[in-house]
């Protein structure tokens, strides 16, 4: 029997939920090893590198989370192997809380640590995107999509998701001139993803999406 794709959805936003949460507990807070007794605007500044590892991942995570809902309106059914690449796509979610608290740790430290943090974090989002984007073909060759979906829409935002995983390696590349400039790199990706695109969700009023 096939099964419609509602669990998928509600497990795949939990654990992203909760991956934005754990997020929050790593980042968000002052390094344990720092004097108490130091003011707050002092230690503010000497965290700034994890509040901003924090503002650019939950983006990041949240840019996920958008593209997951976008692309899941179309599945209307599931097999066994869309289901493990789904859940081999929220394991490298689950794991970008702690490549984000290593990076935001090793920004300040050698550059060898700079580097292999950085290769940690784009390790785990990069094994995410390509996941996602595997689950996205898996569904489309598998006949998982609704069958009234435009195949030039479904061509276009197949397109559009292969820009995802080159740009994670960009922003790696970055790493080696300068690891901050790297991480704010991620923010644009965000922003390409975050403008309407083939495949997401309609202005409110529109009858159905238009193939771009």
């Amino acid at each position: 029997m096939s099964r419609d794709t509602a669990r998928v959805e509600a497990f795949s936003d939990a654990v992203i939920a909760v991956a934005l949460t754990l997020m929050a507990v790593e980042l968000l807070q002052f390094n344990p090893e720092g004097a108490a007794d130091t003011d707050l605007v002092s230690r503010l500044q000497q965290e700034w590198r994890a509040f901003l590892a924090y503002v650019i991942t939950f983006a990041v995570v949240g840019q996920i989370w958008l593209a997951h809902h976008n692309s899941w309106r179309y599945v209307v059914r599931v097999d066994q192997m869309l289901l493990v690449l789904n859940l081999l796509m929220l394991m490298f979610v689950a794991a970008i809380p702690f490549t984000a608290n290593q990076l935001s740790d090793h920004l300040r430290g050698s550059e060898l640590d700079q580097r292999l943090s950085a290769a940690i974090y784009v390790g785990a989002v990069l094994g995410e995107a390509l996941f996602f984007n595997l689950s996205w073909w898996w569904a489309r060759w598998r006949g998982l999509l609704n069958p009234d979906l435009d195949p030039r829409l479904a061509a276009s935002v197949s397109r559009r998701y292969l820009i995802r995983p080159l740009l994670y390696l960009i922003a790696f590349a970055i790493v080696f001139i300068n690891p901050t400039l790297s991480l704010l790199s991620y923010l644009l990706l965000v922003a390409i993803y975050v403008i309407r695109g083939p495949g997401d969700l309609p202005p409110s009023g529109r009858a159905k999406d238009e193939c771009d």
